[in-house]
């Protein structure tokens, strides 16, 4: 499983879990800690003026976590349910490194390492650069709606059935 971090100009922070690891509150703490130091000496300029976007996993939300990030001032922007058009490595990341190592075959967990990390390395700055213009669209569009997934619906019962329409 890969632990990836990145922002509109690039990866900041990747890690691998470890085989057989799980990753819960305590484990994402590690990588968290992790990350700030790596943001302290690549960027120093924002070591204290950064914001975390994750989704709502519940390694991510979890007490511990939440209370790591606050003793930090590590500012977290909210993931709304059912919006999964927000949560970035899910819908650009993820998909464009299975879509680049599709059809190719590793034997050994470390050269799917090598391989992932190639092709994290490859992604031009200019790719990252259109999806945070696009994140931004959607966010803002998330603000319009009020949080709602869906803008309008309408439903209609009758004795047998619900209806929705959208």
């Amino acid at each position: 499983m890969l632990i990836c971090f990145f922002d509109r100009h690039g990866v900041i922070h990747k890690e691998f879990v470890p085989p057989g690891e799980t990753v819960n509150a305590v484990f994402y703490v590690e990588v968290l800690t992790r990350l700030r130091k790596r943001i302290a000496r690549v960027h120093p300029a924002i070591v204290n003026n950064w914001r975390l976007h994750h989704d709502n996993a519940s390694s991510h939300t979890a007490f511990r976590v939440v209370e790591y990030l606050a003793q930090h001032k590590v500012a977290t922007l909210p993931q709304p349910p059912y919006s999964p058009d927000l949560a970035l490595p899910d819908f650009f990341l993820f998909p464009r490194i299975k879509s680049m190592l599709k059809g190719k075959h590793h034997a050994l967990v470390e050269a799917l390492q090598e391989a992932v990390t190639r092709e994290l390395n490859s992604i031009p700055v200019q790719a990252f650069l259109e999806v945070y213009e696009n994140w931004k669209t959607h966010w803002q569009h998330c603000v319009d709606v009020e949080g709602c997934y869906f803008e309008k619906f309408c439903l209609f019962y009758s004795h047998k059935y619900i209806y929705i329409f959208f």
